[in-house]
């Protein structure tokens, strides 16, 4: 038996096997540029997360339960209004996140990794409040697209949102989702405040004034082969992760 994806598990499947960690990937549901599904972060962080776990189980026997992904993430102004774009609101995500972990924990689950495929959803706070309420579960949250960097990749830049990284691994893993043909440019537009731009402070981008197709960063030079190469880096890191975590 090996790592399993419990979207399509039935109780024979499961009842048998002591799984080692749980693995959630958690998505969004907003428009990705005009070519990429609404579904986009949660195929990405579905597809990453099972592969994964299925090599940490070749390289080293971890028996991973992969969980179906959370279909919802946080937005910015600007996106949250767009039609059909489902925000959760910070308290929303912990409710489902204790949620989870409190099932898991009296199951006997000690570890759980978050497999997460979407920039506005943060869980560090929720992870300390967990940590102090269970001592002995660990959460741990990998943000895919950030562990391995893109300069050796990809070409175009900037590449935040349904750029030349998300289209590609997409193309590798659901390329009869894409419809490059439709696909806009992804050109930003400068916030007013150059302190912003510069990262000096933070807020929240509003969306419809920086990017016209909710694309930030040009798609047009993706292809399946650079999400293959990129997706199989990340793969690796996370993998190893899966490794480390069955022996910690």
């Amino acid at each position: 038996m090996n790592s399993i994806d419990l979207r399509s598990a039935n109780w024979m499947d499961v009842k048998s096997v002591r799984y080692d960690v749980v693995v959630l990937p958690w998505g969004a549901f907003e428009p990705h540029n005009y070519h990429l599904p609404y579904l986009t972060d949660c195929y990405l962080s579905h597809r990453i997360a099972l592969d994964s776990a299925l090599l940490a189980y070749e390289k080293s026997g971890v028996l991973c339960a992969v969980l179906p992904p959370v279909y919802f993430g946080s937005q910015n102004p600007g996106q949250w209004n767009l039609p059909l774009c489902i925000h959760t609101n910070s308290e929303t995500q912990k409710a489902i996140l204790c949620d989870v972990v409190d099932s898991l924990h009296g199951q006997g689950f000690k570890k759980l990794v978050i497999v997460n495929g979407h920039g506005g959803n943060t869980f560090k706070g929720h992870v300390r409040d967990l940590a102090k309420k269970y001592p002995d579960f660990t959460v741990i949250v990998v943000d895919w697209w950030s562990i391995v960097p893109i300069g050796g990749y990809f070409e175009e830049k900037p590449d935040d949102h349904a750029g030349e990284q998300e289209t590609s691994v997409l193309l590798h893993y659901r390329p009869d989702l894409v419809k490059m043909e439709q696909a806009g440019d992804g050109k930003v537009t400068p916030l007013p405040m150059e302190s912003i731009n510069q990262k000096v402070g933070w807020l929240p981008r509003h969306w419809q004034l920086v990017s016209e197709d909710t694309g930030i960063g040009n798609p047009k030079k993706s292809t399946a082969e650079k999400g293959e190469r990129y997706a199989e880096a990340v793969v690796e890191k996370i993998a190893g992760l899966l490794v480390e975590l069955k022996e910690l």
